[in-house]
């Protein structure tokens, strides 16, 4: 895989923006100001958002100089509403560019580090389409956090927050923005239920979570199942977060040192992360493609155009063998791999299907993934865009969609996601959600069933009502949804 020299090509865009707009521009002095920040994200997203083409305002001949810039800049209220009006069809092709206010709260978050109580959760919609409730089920919870202290386990039904019932708002598909907000705060209280597959109903019992600063492993299971002598690896990855990378490594010398056969990787709530862990990953489930294409790269006009004329081998990303830290990779060299997944299931989640998809059978199991394709990069207020020399005296950084990724036989733009086949298109059934990493687990013990060729499969009619429970995502801290380059 190649390694881009990043301080580099961001001392190259500030040389595209100077030549073709400020000849005129002395030194970037530190900005104090709204004003100046505005400056910073003006100019970074010239240089590197991806659909900067799409964007009048962003043309690199629209300033003739630095005071007709700052006078645009100077039209926006906050760096943030400079920030939107720059963004390309928000509510369609671009819902992930961030501005973030604090920079090392979305560096702690790309580590995996973040304040929580431990719990993570979603809601489903009152199978009563006269009513406008909703209820929360927990997905996980995390070891030793708050929520696993006060009892909270996955399959948790709850219907009120601080109180206050659940409410689902259809015109917006959204939960009410009285529970958002109460589920914001540092603590809060949620009164237990049970769900029997038709009714929610109070078990008049509630429980006080509060959120402390913890480091969440995206490993939340690792293990080796022996059915009907079939050797199976079982893995729950939750975020692809490079700092962990050398421990996923050792979860597959586990399945290797067990002689696992087959595998199941459980992205069912994984919203994305590092693109070099998704094709770490990707090396570890295979290993026979070494240094082949894994994907390719699609910049803005002015970066694909530079690449291509002076080093196109930037634009590839190959197979891997090694994890960043050298270690070589204990891969498995299978020829098919079964991925569980949601709607929940994004980014480089969904990079490691479409990047494996030309080389070996990904059958997929659940229900539509998110539909992301895009990955971002983190630019800094500094001469270069880098975080050496940032100004001291703001946080402020963008995070813009930068590139978009294609595999090897140029599949991209998934904007609907990846599904299932029908037979095995199955949501999650919040009356029985079974322990993850169980054999009965439904759509664990589908996989099972596939692999073995044993066991029963549920009936389009059983599918069908499990499938129609509206359900809705909640995104637990503001930096979840991510494929980002480092």
């Amino acid at each position: 895989m190649k390694r881009f020299n990043y301080p580099l090509l961001l001392s190259l865009a500030i040389g595209f923006i100077m030549t073709s707009c400020f000849e005129d521009n002395d030194d970037i002095i530190h900005p104090t100001t709204a004003a100046d920040v505005g400056d910073f994200v003006w100019k970074g997203m010239n240089s590197y958002y991806l659909y900067k083409d799409n964007v009048p305002d962003l043309a690199d001949d629209k300033f003739a100089t630095q005071g007709d810039l700052n006078n645009y800049i100077n039209g926006f209220s906050s760096p943030n509403i400079l920030f939107e009006n720059l963004v390309y069809d928000r509510l369609v092709t671009d819902k992930f560019s961030w501005i973030v206010s604090d920079y090392e709260a979305l560096e702690a978050s790309f580590a995996g580090v973040s304040k929580k109580n431990g719990m993570s959760f979603g809601f489903f919609v009152d199978p009563d389409t006269n009513s406008n409730k909703a209820y929360g089920y927990v997905r996980y919870v995390l070891p030793n956090s708050n929520a696993a202290n006060n009892g909270i386990v996955r399959g948790t039904i709850f219907n009120k927050v601080n109180g206050v019932q659940i409410r689902y708002d259809s015109a917006t598909n959204q939960i009410d923005n009285e529970t958002i907000s109460s589920l914001n705060q540092d603590s809060y209280s949620i009164d237990l239920a049970t769900y029997n597959g038709v009714l929610v109903t109070s078990s008049n019992g509630s429980v006080v979570l509060t959120k402390t600063v913890l480091a969440e492993n995206p490993i939340l299971l690792s293990s080796v199942l022996e059915v009907n002598t079939i050797k199976i690896g079982y893995l729950m990855y939750n975020s692809f977060t490079a700092n962990y990378d050398d421990e996923l490594n050792a979860a597959f010398a586990n399945f290797q040192a067990n002689g696992v056969t087959q595998l199941v990787l459980d992205f069912r709530y994984n919203p994305g992360g590092s693109v070099h862990s998704a094709i770490t990953l990707s090396s570890l489930v295979t290993g026979q493609f070494s240094d082949q294409v894994f994907s390719t790269e699609q910049w803005n006009s002015k970066w694909q155009s530079y690449y291509q004329e002076n080093d196109p081998t930037q634009l590839i990303n190959t197979f891997v063998t090694q994890t960043r830290n050298g270690q070589t990779l204990n891969s498995l060299n299978l020829s098919k791999v079964y991925v569980i997944t949601t709607g929940r299931s994004a980014s480089a989640s969904e990079l490691v299907i479409n990047g494996l998809n030309p080389y070996i059978d990904v059958v997929q199991i659940g229900t539509t993934t998110t539909g992301k394709f895009q990955a971002s990069v983190t630019l800094y207020d500094s001469s270069n865009f880098g975080k050496s020399g940032a100004n001291p005296g703001h946080k402020y950084a963008i995070q813009p969609l930068v590139l978009k990724s294609l595999n090897s036989v140029g599949i991209t733009d998934y904007f609907n996601g990846f599904s299932p086949i029908p037979v095995m298109e199955l949501a999650e059934d919040f009356s029985n959600m079974d322990v993850l990493g169980n054999e009965t687990e439904p759509l664990l013990a589908l996989a099972i069933a596939d692999i073995t060729g044993s066991g029963r499969l549920m009936t389009t009619e059983e599918r069908r009502k499990i499938n129609d429970i509206k359900t809705i995502d909640f995104v637990n801290h503001p930096f979840e949804g991510t494929m980002h380059i480092e």
